[in-house]
């Protein structure tokens, strides 16, 4: 299909910060006027009655509760540190 009329390909391609070549230009052309039309078939489909969504199917929760729970004890959080003080992890100094 040839490009819509009123298409403006030098825009587009200077929008989108693209450099094209007179073949790109004419086959890109072809492309978006293809997209346009289809595009224009979908404008005349009649949806009357049907009520916008978001989304196809309800969207629902899919996660767990927010229960609390017991943490790890001090001794099981410090297990595998490698160094550690007054039940905290002892890292080396970066900044003097």
């Amino acid at each position: 299909m040839p490009a819509a009329p009123d298409l403006n390909l030098d825009h587009v391609a200077k929008l989108a910060r693209l450099a094209l070549t007179p073949a790109e230009k004419a086959q890109f052309a072809s492309q978006l006027g293809d997209v346009l039309h289809h595009i224009e078939q979908l404008a005349k489909v009649d949806v009357t009655g049907i009520e916008p969504t978001a989304h196809a199917f309800p969207v629902v929760n899919v996660w767990a509760d927010d229960v609390a729970q017991p943490g790890l004890s001090v001794e099981a959080a410090l297990r595998n540190a490698p160094a550690q003080r007054e039940h905290m992890i002892l890292v080396p100094k970066v900044v003097e």
